[in-house]
């Protein structure tokens, strides 16, 4: 997706929508050549960057024979149209959808279609005629690239053979494994089975067990099919350790000298208490005019992780760290993330830097970017730095201790984190002011025993220290990827980007907040953005807070990484990057790698490359995020299983044609009441007013309403949450 500057002429198209776009333009103009210039007149673009953007895809599209040159610089779609290529979505039902670029909708593909595609497969279709008023229908006529071939199951053995069900609700087969392509699996076990082939008149296909990850239900078996489920590694390959281990992490003059030396200036970090990593730091200094000289110091991972080495590797692979609910998947080794890289408080370390001069008026008089070494003075968990905060400097008893040390009114650190907070305090509101969306979405987390099991549930809010910190982050990012962006010629570096929220997920968001009685303004982006975020304040604290925060999130675009810069809308900056955690993010490597390949005073490096880094990185990602939310889900279950003879208050959070889901305010676990379970009543699903209503008692259940509920069942190897239903809280109350 991607959103045009601000004060640069209309409006562009989106980076993910202009193909489809361009391929719309050609077919409803069939036989009618184009050039580029007529076809950004009707897309409204007139800005130099654009129209390159649509010369670019004309001829990709070109290249991959969707459309024709005609004429010199003039196109038209391919002849032939009953054909195309895309993505499968496909459905819990067995049937599914292709989504082509070529046409405006989706094209369904009902289960006897399949022809052995899965979910995710890039597969060419043909597409029958179409029926008027009907939506388009077709085959799956050819598989051009498997999503994945690597599948969680649970193993079902037979004398002299097996077959692995499969986890996932999309997929529709389950696979066949000989005999002696089991291994060491036993009947039961929950497996990762690769598939190897499908013969043509096989029933399912036929795969070979690549690992067992132990007995379903157990609690490292379930936490290890999630990663498995997405493809992502729980450890590292001996040879990665190894390297790492062997890497000189000691502090050496020589390299020293080549650093701007800041030990000297009062350094400390500010993270959550059970961190383990520590990859940013905060300096302050009040100069001798009345300034503030502060730095944001990031750990230095580009020292130690070099391109073409294994490690490198290992770190681009995995392109993030996983952060599960007990436990973190780390992008680098232990030696790095925990130690060399971790910017603990009385060690030494190598740092990469963004240092601002400042007035009281947080206003950025100077700046400098580079190397540098640094010495932590303390370590601050949230709740300290928060109480200092809360507390006025005339307030802060001489004896209390914060982090194992005494800190007095006085101190200079204290005096620093107050002052800091001012500043953030003038930045954030600044941008508010210019349209950024302030989203302070509440976090689950659990409290968990010696044996991982969840003994209680708390909910992670935003407090004044942690936006303290937001906000010096977001100042790195912005100004780093101003220093780069705005350079002329054009310098390649890797910007985190966020399109423009998308229309119709707004007017759905709009209807749907109304049935709570609140508005929002959709009559420009300035309009769109002060009503989201009087939407989002208002609803702090009711009943439907987290049902229309994660609504509210939906309706936005999804970021990503790439060199092409659209600007970040959710922040309201034209220019952002992502400089601040190498530790666990590998654009952050990048863009590190870049700022001082561009400080050295060298040349552009090839765009190319460094986009597939940038969709590579974006994908695993969303990977990430996904496990990150299943493993939220399978401990919600877990913890539910304890408390099954409860009956629990709960807001009505989503109505479907099956269910409804009800979300439990307590703890913010969400399951399903299945229609076929309510007993009072044959419901029927009403899609306009989100509601379902009884056919016979007529009484309706909405999108919102508040409802008593107790477990039905929590099972935990499919992730399934049931609940039953007890009736609305006025008549349980009552």
């Amino acid at each position: 997706m991607t959103r045009k500057k601000k004060n640069k002429g209309k409006k562009g198209p989106s980076l993910e929508n202009v193909t489809k776009t361009i391929l719309n333009i050609l077919r409803k103009n069939s036989g009618k050549p184009f050039n580029y210039k007529q076809i950004a007149a009707k897309m409204g673009v007139d800005d130099p960057t654009n129209r390159n953007k649509i010369i670019r895809t004309l001829a990709q599209l070109a290249a991959k024979k969707k459309i024709e040159e005609v004429e010199r610089g003039k196109y038209q779609l391919v002849a032939n149209v009953d054909y195309y290529t895309g993505f499968l979505d496909m459905t819990a039902k067995g049937s599914g959808y292709v989504v082509v670029e070529e046409l405006e909708d989706d094209v369904f593909i009902p289960s006897n279609s399949i022809n052995k595609a899965f979910d995710g497969d890039e597969v060419e279709i043909y597409v029958y005629k179409r029926r008027r008023n009907k939506k388009p229908e077709g085959e799956i006529t050819r598989i051009i690239n498997r999503k994945k071939t690597r599948f969680v199951g649970v193993l079902q053995l037979q004398e002299n053979f097996g077959f692995v069900a499969i986890s996932d609700p999309k997929m529709y087969t389950d696979i066949f494994v000989q005999k002696n392509k089991i291994g060491e699996a036993s009947d039961g076990d929950k497996v990762v089975v690769e598939m190897e082939d499908w013969p043509e008149k096989a029933d399912s296909p036929f795969g070979n067990i690549v690992q067992v990850l132990g007995k379903p239900g157990e609690h490292h078996t379930e936490i290890h099919a999630i990663l498995a489920q997405y493809g992502l590694p729980h450890e590292f390959p001996a040879e990665v350790e190894e390297f790492a281990g062997k890497l000189d992490t000691s502090i050496q003059q020589e390299e020293i000298a080549k650093r701007r030396d800041m030990r000297e200036t009062l350094t400390f970090t500010i993270d959550p208490k059970d961190a383990k990593d520590f990859d940013d730091a905060l300096s302050f200094e009040e100069l001798e005019d009345g300034t503030y000289e502060i730095g944001i110091h990031i750990a230095d991972v580009s020292h130690y992780v070099k391109p073409g080495t294994i490690l490198d590797e290992e770190a681009f692979n995995r392109a993030t760290s996983v952060y599960l609910v007990d436990r973190v998947v780390p992008m680098l080794p232990e030696v790095l993330s925990n130690n060399a890289c971790s910017l603990r408080p009385n060690e030494e370390k190598y740092t990469f830097s963004a240092v601002f001069k400042m007035n009281d008026k947080a206003q950025i008089l100077d700046q400098w970017f580079g190397r540098t070494v640094t010495y932590s003075d303390a370590r601050f968990a949230y709740e300290e730095a928060q109480y200092i905060i809360e507390t006025t400097a005339g307030e802060i008893p001489a004896d209390i201790s914060l982090s194992g040390e005494m800190y007095h009114a006085d101190d200079a650190v204290a005096s620093a984190i107050l002052k800091m907070d001012k500043l953030a305090k003038i930045m954030r509101e600044k941008r508010m002011g210019e349209g950024a969306i302030s989203f302070d979405k509440v976090e689950v987390k659990f409290d968990l025993d010696e044996k991982n099991e969840p003994v209680g549930v708390f909910f992670k809010t935003s407090k004044d220290a942690n936006k303290l910190i937001e906000e010096f982050m977001l100042l790195a990012n912005k100004k780093v990827a101003e220093f780069i962006g705005k350079q002329k010629p054009k310098k390649t570096f890797v910007y985190r980007c966020h399109d423009d929220p998308d229309d119709e997920k707004l007017a759905a968001l709009q209807s749907l907040v109304g049935k709570f009685g609140h508005k929002l303004n959709l009559k420009d982006q300035k309009n769109i953005s002060k009503s989201l975020n009087k939407l989002l304040s208002d609803v702090q604290g009711t009943k439907e807070q987290n049902l229309v925060d994660t609504l509210a999130i939906r309706t936005m675009s999804k970021a990503y990484y790439s060199t092409e810069n659209i600007g970040h809308y959710g922040l309201a900056f034209s220019h952002y990057s992502h400089f601040t955690s190498p530790i666990r993010r590998y654009p952050d490597v990048m863009a590190h790698r870049l700022l001082q390949h561009y400080l050295d005073g060298h040349g552009s490096v090839k765009e190319e490359e460094y986009e597939e880094k940038c969709q590579h990185s974006s994908q695993m990602e969303g990977l990430a995020t996904n496990a990150e939310r299943d493993s939220i889900k399978y401990m919600q279950i877990k913890f539910m299983q304890e408390h099954n003879e409860e009956q629990f208050l709960g807001v009505i959070s989503g109505v479907t044609e099956w269910g409804i889901y009800v979300e439990i305010i307590a703890n913010k676990c969400e399951g399903m009441v299945r229609l076929r379970d309510i007993r009072e009543d044959h419901f029927d699903f009403d899609q306009e007013n989100y509601a379902i209503i009884g056919r016979n008692t007529k009484k309706v259940y909405q999108l919102g309403d508040e409802v008593y509920v107790t477990v039905k069942n929590a099972d935990l190897v499919k992730r399934h949450l049931d609940f039953n239903l007890i009736g609305t809280r006025n008549e349980v109350e009552n």
